[in-house]
């Protein structure tokens, strides 16, 4: 293994447990009644952008042109706004496990969205891939609905919009490849994370007035500035590093780090409780993560047939 696939590895799960402890995180920072998800979308997207800005500084200037400036506003609806609001707001309103293991759908949407959109092609390992994660998926969903009637952590629209950020990404990853490798993660992030923060606020505009800000304690104070320097900040910035240095299919694994961390601190704080359910529906997500992870790409595709061709000239 070089040395740059042991800091791809490294980033990549650096990444994906700070997102995994996001969950029970978030969800104790807003149970304080302090923070609605608006003003916690606000301060995640608020924080990052001033941290690019500043880091961008002490970094090597890189010139965007406008026609790209403009695709980065479009970009920063999808990556951003509709993906971090939606998930606060159902993580505000499910379990922190529900939500993360949510999130380990990403693989499935961005396979589904790549074969409409980029042709990829859909062998039978996706299908049956797809097949497994979306059954875990609406397992998880029914799940929650059960739970809220019980009076457990769970709640369907909760988890629909956790999938829905999730969707999201996935269509962000898919339509906007090719412009997150022409710029740096800081320059990209910079852009993004500022246009977001302008988007978002004529909608939180009065939360933000209303919050208490004097009421926040060390404990929230510490929570929130996990949420939006670690799980936010430092993840966008890890991300990227593992993309170029690791297979497509390597760092997709790596969801599976999200609801682990999830479920061990929400069970260890009380938050939330693992029932026989939820691990067939964590099963079937992972298998079906794993199944679409390792099935052949076009790219896959059209090196063997070229392969084969040349052997058979040969």
């Amino acid at each position: 293994m070089t040395t740059n696939e042991i800091k791809g590895h490294a980033a990549m799960f650096g990444a994906e447990f700070m997102w995994g402890l996001m969950a029970p995180i978030g969800k104790f920072v807003m149970a304080s009644a302090i923070f609605t998800p608006l003003v916690v979308t606000d301060c995640r997207m608020f924080g990052a952008a001033l941290l690019f800005w500043l880091v961008s500084f002490f970094t090597k200037p890189e010139h965007v042109n406008h026609k790209d400036l403009l695709t980065l506003f479009f970009a920063s609806m999808l990556g951003i706004v509709f993906n971090q609001g939606s998930y606060i707001f159902g993580l505000s309103l499910t379990s922190p496990i529900n939500a993360s293991i949510v999130t380990t759908s990403t693989p499935i949407l961005t396979m589904i969205i790549a074969a409409l959109y980029l042709h990829e092609p859909v062998t039978g390992k996706k299908l049956i891939g797809v097949f497994m994660g979306a059954t875990g998926a609406l397992m998880l969903i029914f799940s929650g609905h059960q739970g809220q009637a019980s009076g457990q952590g769970g709640n369907i629209w909760g988890d629909l919009l956790c999938l829905l950020a999730q969707l999201s990404f996935a269509c962000y990853l898919v339509f906007y490849k090719g412009l997150i490798s022409r710029y740096s993660p800081i320059t990209l992030m910079k852009w993004m994370f500022t246009y977001s923060s302008i988007c978002m606020i004529p909608f939180s505009y009065n939360d933000l007035l209303h919050t208490n800000w004097a009421e926040i304690d060390y404990k929230l104070g510490l929570g929130l500035l996990m949420v939006v320097f670690c799980a936010t900040f430092i993840s966008y910035l890890l991300v990227p590093i593992g993309q170029r240095t690791l297979r497509p299919t390597v760092t997709s694994m790596y969801n599976y780090v999200q609801p682990i961390v999830a479920c061990v601190v929400a069970v260890i704080w009380g938050m939330d409780q693992f029932n026989l359910l939820k691990i067939v529906a964590v099963i079937l997500v992972f298998s079906g993560v794993f199944l679409v992870t390792q099935s052949r790409s076009r790219a896959d595709l059209e090196a063997y047939e070229k392969q084969k061709g040349t052997a058979q000239k040969g």
